[in-house]
């Protein structure tokens, strides 16, 4: 599935040539990818024909476009996607016929770039677009990443800040229970690290618990924890603040050098706005290395079954921890 640093990689694409871009018509060639749209809001169609995509936002794995009102004014709506397993996000020429799984295509009027066609292909329909109602954000804050300089420092959203509509503090519904993710602005390190203290389970089952930290997965979870030589299943609230800093600060440059590399392309199923894959798999360290030397050490990287899917670690430089005391049995 993407994760942050690829879907990063498609709203950054998207941002330049869809804000303040009308959508003049839209296609839909496969419901199944509209399973996120409540009909209650209206049809998927008739709330998007004629309305302004204002900007290109992200909060964790999801992207959303909040929408002008018929006036030109802000419409409190948005149009929510996310990518799922194998969707892609693509801009295409009108005209061009689309080799992959095409299941809604949007058409796209910009005042200075002109036609073209925004199509969604879903290979495993696992993805999804609605529209969706805006609400406020629980912090106050704007409701998610719209270009502004990353919290990394790597600079790789685009355009020159968030205009009024990026800056309100709203969020689309179906968005508003993900937490923040690492190199959003608004990201409270203080709110994470007193969470992770309450979790008593492993580190990375909490990493990968989008209502904590959003937009990590499995390859990037990995990544960070071998940076950070931790075990997956060192427990969360055992970790000391120095030690979570530390998490914290491998999580971002991970992501801001995968954001770098434009994401990591196993195979076709994940790609940019203009159909071209990331090469930041070259640089993995861990996740798929096993059997590999461990770039530190030598030792070789093993896979171990976690979560109905796998963990990549090295075993010399991320030692299981022991296992929690158990509590002395009450007095008769």
């Amino acid at each position: 599935m993407p994760e942050l640093p690829e879907v990063e990689v498609v709203r950054a694409g998207l941002s330049p040539a869809v804000s303040g871009a009308v959508i003049t018509a839209v296609e839909v060639f496969d419901e199944r990818s509209l399973k996120r749209h409540s009909p209650l809001e209206g049809a998927f169609d008739a709330l998007l024909e004629g309305r302004t995509i204002l900007r290109a936002g992200r909060r964790g794995k999801f992207l959303w476009f909040p929408l002008g009102d018929a006036g030109g004014g802000s419409g409190a709506q948005a149009l929510v996607t996310h990518l799922g397993m194998s969707g892609q996000v693509l801009l295409r020429t009108p005209g061009v016929v689309e080799d992959g799984l095409l299941r809604i295509r949007l058409h796209i009027e910009h005042p200075e770039q002109g036609e073209f066609w925004v199509n969604f292909v879903d290979q495993r329909i696992f993805g999804s677009m609605a529209v969706d109602r805006l609400v406020a954000t629980a912090d106050g804050q704007p409701g998610g990443y719209f270009g502004e300089v990353l919290a990394s420092g790597s600079g790789s959203g685009s355009g020159s800040g968030p205009g009024p509509a990026a800056s309100a503090a709203l969020v689309p519904s179906q968005v508003a229970h993900i937490a923040r993710d690492p190199l959003d602005p608004a990201f409270d390190e203080a709110l994470f690290f007193a969470a992770l203290g309450r979790k008593r389970t492993g580190i990375k089952r909490a990493l990968l618990d989008q209502t904590l930290i959003s937009g990590i997965g499995n390859i990037y979870a990995d990544e960070s924890l071998w940076a950070a030589r931790l075990h997956y299943e060192h427990p969360a609230d055992r970790l000391t603040r120095p030690r979570l800093r530390e998490l914290l600060a491998e999580v971002r440059l991970v992501l801001g050098k995968a954001l770098a590399e434009g994401g990591t392309s196993f195979d076709a199923q994940y790609v940019n706005v203009n159909g071209a894959s990331g090469y930041f798999s070259h640089s993995l360290n861990a996740y798929g290395q096993q059997g590999k030397p461990c770039p530190r050490c030598g030792t070789p990287i093993v896979r171990e079954a976690f979560m109905n899917r796998s963990s990549h670690l090295c075993p010399h430089c991320q030692r299981r921890p022991r296992a929690r005391r158990a509590a002395p049995a009450p007095a008769t």
